[in-house]
């Protein structure tokens, strides 16, 4: 086996890659993390966790913060680069990225999943003129404007109370007719009354001059109706961001990976953990759950060799 400048290479800096890696650290190996845009991930979006990690009441913003202090002081090496490829050689694994390759012992891959968009007409066109993603964020560019949140799940429903602050009124569209999400957000929703829920509908296409204006939407009748907004912001679920892993990593219909019950892909020393994995369960402590599942048996292992 080669020599590698790293027992563990973590992809991701969201909070399952910073869980795991802070764990390994603290085993005693030598450790890094590579993270392409902003540390954090989608966590960073969210004002208030609800739940928040084993009961702590913290922004996003505040716990990345903390867990990057924490890793930083544990040793921890922090590359701030987009992976572009990964792959085995002479039993080291190989992370490449665009100012060349970091090698280690074993990869966990926790770069979790992008927003998944509309796909409908206008919302590129619109990026940043109306289409956004983060309520916490843009909220406050809304004041008494009509706004469309689409979605049904935990993020839909948190996003349209938050918006609900400042917006005259929420229109949310949801293919169902029911919520997937979380009891307690979906009463919240429903005792809002600046909340008005669209059942059994989507947004079909997005239209504006400088901004956007309207959105046409589609019932499950096939009439449509187009409704006036400021704003559209879409929450139907995640893509897994795994464009950078070989072919030879298992993936399921969806694109997320397979692991093992140990949290192992198909390729021996790989791991995936967090929103990148068939079968998580899509919560905060689920991740630190993962991470930290996937570090103990990745330290027992590397320790034994």
């Amino acid at each position: 086996m080669a020599q590698a400048a790293y027992d563990v290479i973590v992809i991701g800096e969201g909070v399952s890659g910073l869980t795991a890696a802070g764990a390994l650290a603290a085993a005693g190996l030598k450790v890094a993390t590579i993270e392409g845009t902003l540390f954090g991930g989608l966590v960073l979006n969210v004002n208030e966790l609800e739940p928040g990690p084993e009961g702590r009441e913290v922004s996003g913003a505040e716990l990345a913060s903390e867990m990057m202090q924490a890793n930083a002081e544990a040793g921890v090496t922090s590359i701030q680069e987009p992976v572009t490829a990964v792959r085995t050689a002479d039993g080291v694994q190989e992370v490449t990225t665009d100012s060349g390759t970091h090698t280690a012992r074993h990869v966990v891959v926790a770069s979790g999943g992008r927003l998944r968009r509309l796909g409908v007409p206008g919302e590129t066109e619109f990026e940043g003129r109306g289409v956004s993603q983060c309520a916490d964020c843009d909220g406050p560019m809304y004041q008494d404007e009509n706004v469309i949140v689409v979605g049904g799940g935990d993020s839909a429903l948190q996003e349209a109370l938050v918006l609900a602050d400042y917006a005259r009124k929420v229109h949310l569209v949801h293919r169902r007719d029911t919520f997937t999400g979380a009891a307690h957000f979906a009463d919240q929703v429903k005792a809002n009354a600046k909340i008005a829920v669209v059942w059994n509908a989507t947004v079909e296409a997005i239209s504006g001059s400088k901004m956007v204006e309207k959105a046409r939407i589609k019932h499950a009748d096939g009439s449509t109706e187009e409704l006036p907004c400021a704003g559209v912001f879409a929450y139907i679920g995640l893509e897994p961001n795994v464009e950078f892993l070989p072919p030879e990593v298992d993936r399921d219909a969806e694109g997320l990976v397979k692991t093992d019950p140990t949290l192992q892909t198909s390729v021996a020393g790989i791991s995936a953990i967090g929103a990148v994995r068939s079968g998580y369960e899509g919560t905060l402590n689920h991740a630190i759950a993962e991470a930290r599942l996937a570090a103990g048996t990745i330290a027992a292992k590397l320790s034994s060799r």
